[in-house]
């Protein structure tokens, strides 16, 4: 199947690899400091693609890693990214009271804005959290000044999920929209179609063809994420983890780089604001001068 003209969404979680939620009974958060810190350079092979293919996105990005990679966050504005709020801490939004969530969707998105002087108008909760049992989080994202979430994927999962959620984006509060990740309606259900390990899972025609029926029969433009530790063959391997969340973190991550070339090339993408808010396209601020000495 031919993809369609219809611009698709690209986004990317900025987390390492180490605050999975899968690795949290194996990983404190105290000891994330610790930890060896991938992300940086993750995020900048993603961004030198994106360059390449002349491709802009939205970054999702922790207010943890933002404090601690400014350079970095100041880079994706810098080269005409959107970047949003993935909370600061990743905490699933399920396991917060209404004031704790809303004091994490506070602090994010002040700081990012105070470190790159741009708007934030995005939100996307930790492991797709936001459900039937907290719904409430879209009053507190209201209030917090954001305009859109995309914390709900409208599958069934034994993580996340909420299967009865519509597919496609969709006012949940006056002036809040929720764009949910993009699945295919299959044999009277969601199959996911838009990323994370199934992309990597399954073959690469098998998604391409998935997201281009999305824009054909649904003509909705898809929304596709991945993480930065997603295409980090390196990363230091997690002990004591099943089988299972061994299977799901690290199965074909050598393919995931590039499948992603070329996700790049059979389809259109941009941010999520300018899709779906209608915004015009930023412009890339110019580099500082370098001064002489």
């Amino acid at each position: 199947m031919k993809p369609s003209a219809i611009t698709n969404a690209l986004t990317i979680d900025v987390e390492d690899y180490f605050q999975v939620s899968a690795f949290a009974p194996h990983i404190a958060r105290s000891s994330w400091d610790s930890c060896e810190c991938r992300v940086e350079r993750n995020v900048g092979r993603i961004l030198d693609l994106l360059a390449e293919r002349k491709t802009r996105a939205t970054f999702f990005t922790l207010g943890w890693i933002a404090e601690r990679y400014p350079a970095l966050i100041r880079r994706i504005v810098e080269e005409g990214h959107e970047l949003a709020s993935h909370g600061y801490g990743h905490e699933r939004a399920s396991d917060l009271s209404e004031a704790a969530f809303t004091q994490d969707i506070t602090r994010s998105k002040a700081l990012l804005e105070d470190l790159c002087g741009v708007e934030v108008l995005g939100y996307r909760a930790p492991s797709f959290s936001i459900g039937e049992g907290n719904l409430w989080a879209f009053d507190c994202l209201l209030r917090a000044g954001y305009r859109y979430s995309s914390s709900i994927y409208p599958i069934r999962h034994d993580h996340y999920g909420m299967p009865d959620s519509p597919r496609f984006a969709h006012e949940v509060r006056p002036g809040l929209l929720e764009v949910p990740i993009t699945t295919l309606r299959m044999l009277n259900r969601n199959l996911p179609s838009s990323g994370g390990g199934y992309f990597r899972l399954l073959p690469y025609p098998l998604s391409r063809w998935m997201l281009a029926r999305v824009n054909r029969d649904d003509a909705q433009a898809g929304v596709f994420y991945f993480h930065p530790w997603e295409i980090d063959v390196d990363q230091p391997r997690i002990a004591g983890i099943g089988a299972k969340t061994r299977f799901r973190h690290y199965v074909n991550i050598h393919r995931m780089e590039s499948r992603l070339g070329r996700l790049l090339g059979d389809f259109a993408w941009g941010p999520m604001d300018e899709i779906f808010l209608s915004r015009s396209p930023r412009t890339p601020e110019p580099a500082a001068a370098t001064v002489v000495a």
